[in-house]
């Protein structure tokens, strides 16, 4: 895949999105899934002012590290939803990590600034893995949110915990009256410990121009994973309509879920999403991006 370049100094302002992994729980690979590509959850969000921010450190953030590297760029800020493995597991690849002169922020859900270098070194210590985090590393900075906000430079960021096994926290990010919202692992049918209503998961995301939900299986496949902590695409569906969001954007793909099953299921989420004034949808894939203007 080749990497779409990113300039400072862009004439017009914008905040762009850009997909390095899509896939939820494993990577893939294989001649089926080429289209729709088989690392696992990377989003890349970049300001006006070309300021970096980062949701989640599945495999795609490797391919994103050898970019970042490539630019010469050594200042990002990433937020991890939760500590399962496909949104972690990319993490000792991050080419940033090696870099002397790299400065690294770290957030991610209530609490998280506490714990979160500390996890991350648990889980990629020996025997595990060599030693791709110092858990005393000065490059490493432990980010918190006030009242549940924070500000990355030109944008602003609001949390709101997940509903899904062991915790976790969805974003929204705006800047200059352009908004995403990032739900991935969200269980709409049941709430887990810690997490919240539809209603209140509508209401985050009301007016985004992009909601990004997990939506990983089909209705007839749900009721035999009900409480694996993710969301059929019927419900991620009624949630950006229930928003009144511009665009959906399907992700957290099933690992077995090839590209030809996937725009089947595509296919029914736009036939369901129909109706005059209905949200578009998308299916994130690798090197998927989009612009808010």
């Amino acid at each position: 895949m080749d990497a779409v370049p990113h300039h400072h100094g862009r004439g017009k302002a914008l905040m762009k999105v850009r997909c390095w992994g899509a896939r939820g729980s494993i990577p893939v690979s294989g001649k089926e899934y080429l289209r729709y590509g088989g690392d696992t959850s990377c989003l890349e969000i970049r300001s006006k002012n070309d300021e970096i921010l980062v949701l989640d450190a599945g495999t795609g953030i490797r391919a994103l590290g050898c970019e970042l590297a490539r630019q010469g760029r050594e200042e990002l800020t990433l937020l991890i939803s939760h500590y399962h493995w496909d949104h972690i597991q990319g993490l000792p690849f991050f080419k940033p990590l090696y870099n002397p002169a790299a400065r690294l922020s770290l957030g991610g859900s209530q609490g998280a600034h506490l714990h979160l270098v500390r996890m991350l070194t648990q889980a990629f210590r020996s025997p595990l893995f060599p030693g791709a985090l110092r858990q005393d590393s000065p490059r490493i900075t432990s980010l918190g949110f006030t009242d549940e906000a924070m500000q990355v430079g030109s944008l602003s960021v609001r949390r709101i915990p997940l509903s899904h096994p062991n915790h976790g926290a969805g974003f929204r990010i705006e800047e200059d009256g352009k908004s995403l919202v990032y739900l991935t692992d969200n269980e709409l049918s049941l709430r887990h410990k810690g997490g919240l209503e539809f209603d209140d998961y509508a209401a985050f995301a009301k007016g985004a121009d992009l909601l990004i939900h997990d939506a990983e299986y089909t209705p007839e496949e749900y009721p035999l994973r009900n409480g694996w902590g993710h969301s059929h695409f019927v419900d991620a569906a009624r949630l950006a309509r229930a928003a009144g969001v511009g665009v959906l954007g399907l992700f957290h793909h099933n690992q077995e879920r090839t590209d030809d099953a996937e725009d089947v299921l595509l296919a029914r989420c736009r036939e369901y999403l129909s109706a005059p004034g209905d949200p578009q949808c998308v299916a994130l894939h690798q090197g998927w991006t989009m612009d808010l203007a």
